[in-house]
């Protein structure tokens, strides 16, 4: 019955940065819960951000393991609403833990939560899909409210629908709004305003369900029949409608043997473009923090304690502007991702690269919380409860370390530009492929070995059209995940640039006769504990204490790696590729040592173990929570041992040729 020749975009982000953890729902006191609810990928998520903007925040639902997006809306004429976005589902059968908090809050009168008032959001283009749920929850007698969109790509495909009939077929408002536009917002909070005033209760939809052996089955070909009704009466189908733009387009960027090289053409020129845009940006904010601010906070402190000075000049302002330069590189990734998301192609790599997935043997709904992974492990980790089956989101689980996280990308960007120059943008693309065939191939391992019982589930997504994308909705997506990224990134850059410098300033060995904060770095107890690492690293060489001080810090967060090199190092980042700077010049002189003379290969085992090994402590913490402790420290195991495995076999067999 229902129409699934055109897609809509999933609303699960593609790309998520954000690792901090998120409040638990708290509510305005006094306002009215309202509660978006819609099948997924029909712009209701467009519209929760369009509604409440920067007032939201994501949270566990009190009592569940499911986390909402929650915010105040704030009409122009009228107080506060409680908003909630809930779940996105097909029907109010649950499928997932997600779906089944949906059913939940509908469904039950006196369930904790239930909302005063549901806005369903429907998408004209597909109506019939979309009625089969609305049957549903008018069925529940919940007081409602239609938000009808993507009207506009309903017009472009020849799709007219009379709101007016369809309002009272529904015997509901019936507002069409664009949410990317935010055109119809005002008339929906009217509407909304309207039924939470009136006192008079809902009219449930009571449909002729014939008896049968089976209820459900009875119930459901009840509720298709009422949507052919329906649709026979609000729905104008315009003759010759044939196929559109995003068909014909589809037909190559989704197709078996264009699809994927599609997909990673379009990924290198996004890493590409990245790397050679920003650096002259950050050469310059390079040079700022590392003259202008260096200086004066050394002229501020001039009369201070050496060991305060070294604490904030050469530790914090240091390790703080080395994260800043980044700040232009993430800002340039964040638009060039948003851009893609927005425009409708992103859906199309998920359908692309989740048809691979499944010939794998890898669960199909697996992809989203995968693909979020490429902005944070830890929010991914949280994705997996969009699968029903335990087994499922172990396996997941596992593999989700592997995703290459934006934080890995700033030490990806400074090595690849001081050691590989102009085709930095290609290093950085093939650490993402090499991503990639982590997550297939370790996937494929565990499959094989500890969930033989698995079988791929087929991933239910739903395209866009193709768009152009919107200032507002690319820079508000941007600036969402650069200050989440610099919100975690901040206080971790701050507390482990702290621990080094401590643990560097207490002098060891030859050095035990100076005072605190006078002793070399390598001549302290972190210079100390670097060395007594190193040598494990020999094999894949780069048996050097820089090296390991780096990985150490990265344990606790791959945002710190930057920050200690240049710590260890006690110099300024390098310029630009062609005049690497004396950081770039240490680092060239200690792999060069390090490897035997082999420092390319040796700088590519050190990247391809930085992708592999753990993430970060909050990922295992968020493992641990969503896995167990047993499967946690299976998983943090086998991420250590594939990533030393496969550092030695990048240096051993690059060896042979550079």
């Amino acid at each position: 019955m229902p129409d699934t020749r055109t897609p809509t975009p999933t609303t699960t982000p593609l790309i998520t940065p954000t690792c901090s953890p998120t409040p638990e729902n708290t509510r305005t006191p006094g306002a009215p819960v309202v509660a978006l609810v819609g099948n997924p990928n029909v712009g209701k998520s467009t519209l929760f951000n369009a509604l409440t903007g920067a007032r939201q925040h994501v949270g566990n639902w009190p009592g569940k393991t499911v986390q909402v997006a929650r915010g105040t809306w704030r009409p122009a004429d009228g107080a506060p609403v409680d908003l909630v976005d809930l779940p996105g589902t097909y029907s109010l059968v649950p499928r997932s833990p997600d779906e089944e908090l949906t059913r939940d809050l509908l469904v039950d009168p006196g369930a904790e939560g239930r909302p005063d008032l549901v806005v369903v959001t429907a998408d004209a283009a597909n109506l019939a899909r979309n009625l089969y749920l609305l049957a549903e929850i008018l069925e529940t007698g919940v007081r409602c409210v239609v938000a009808l969109t993507m009207t506009d790509v309903a017009r472009g495909r020849g799709i007219t629908v009379d709101e007016a009939a369809l309002a009272g077929e529904l015997g509901v408002p019936v507002i069409p709004v664009v949410p990317r536009r935010r055109q119809g917002l005002a008339a929906l909070a009217d509407a909304v305003r309207q039924e939470l005033d009136a006192h008079r209760p809902a009219r449930p939809l009571h449909l002729d369900v014939p008896q049968d052996d089976d209820p459900e089955l009875a119930a459901a070909e009840a509720r298709y029949a009422w949507v052919h009704e329906v649709l026979a009466v609000v729905r104008i189908q315009r003759a010759g409608a044939g196929l559109t733009l995003s068909d014909r387009v589809d037909r190559v960027l989704t197709s078996r043997w264009f699809g994927i090289p599609a997909f990673l053409a379009a990924m290198w020129c996004v890493f590409t473009a990245t790397t050679t845009l920003a650096k002259p940006l950050q050469d310059g904010l390079g040079a700022f923090m590392d003259g202008p601010v260096t200086d004066a906070a050394s002229g501020a402190l001039s009369g201070a304690p050496d060991w305060l000075r070294g604490l904030l000049v050469d530790g914090l302002i240091g390790g703080v502007g080395q994260l800043l330069t980044f700040v232009p590189l993430m800002v340039i990734m964040f638009v060039l991702l948003a851009l893609l998301e927005d425009s409708g192609y992103m859906a199309r790599a998920a359908f692309v690269v989740d048809r691979l997935m499944r010939r794998l043997g890898l669960p199909g709904r697996a992809f989203l919380p995968i693909i979020v992974g490429f902005g944070c492990n830890v929010p991914a980790l949280a994705g997996l409860r969009i699968l029903g089956n335990r087994r499922q989101r172990l396996l997941v689980g596992m593999i989700i370390p592997y995703v290459s996280c934006s934080a890995r990308l700033t030490v990806y960007v400074l090595f690849a530009a001081v050691f590989f120059g102009s085709t930095a943008g290609t290093v950085v693309f093939a650490m993402y492929l090499l991503s990639v065939l982590l997550v297939v191939g370790i996937g494929m391992l565990l499959r094989k070995t500890l969930f033989r019982e698995l079988n791929g589930e087929a991933l239910v997504l739903e395209l866009p059209p193709y768009r152009l994308p919107t200032l507002r909705v690319v820079g508000t997506q941007t600036w969402q995940k650069l200050a989440g990224f610099l919100k975690t990134a901040a206080g971790v850059i701050v507390a482990t640039v702290t621990a080094v410098w401590l643990l560097s300033a207490i002098p060891l060995g030859a050095a035990s006769g100076t005072s605190f904060g006078e002793a070399p770095i390598e001549h302290s107890v972190f210079g100390a504990m670097s060395r007594a690492a190193a040598p494990a690293f020999a094999p894949a060489g780069f048996d050097n204490w820089h090296a390991a001080a780096a990985l150490g810090t990265g344990f606790v967060a791959k945002e710190a790696v930057v920050a200690t090199v240049a710590q260890t190092y006690s110099a300024d980042e390098p310029e630009g590729p062609d005049h690497a700077g004396e950081l770039g010049t240490r680092l060239h002189e200690t792999f060069e040592q390090s490897s035997g003379g082999h420092p390319l290969p040796a700088v590519l085992a050190f990247l391809v173990f930085l992708l592999a090994y753990t993430p970060c402590m909050a990922t295992i913490a968020t493992q641990w929570h969503e896995m167990g402790g047993r499967m946690t420290l299976l998983s943090t195991g086998i991420q250590l041992a594939v990533a030393w495995l496969l550092a030695i076999a990048v240096f051993q067999i690059g060896s042979l040729w550079w």
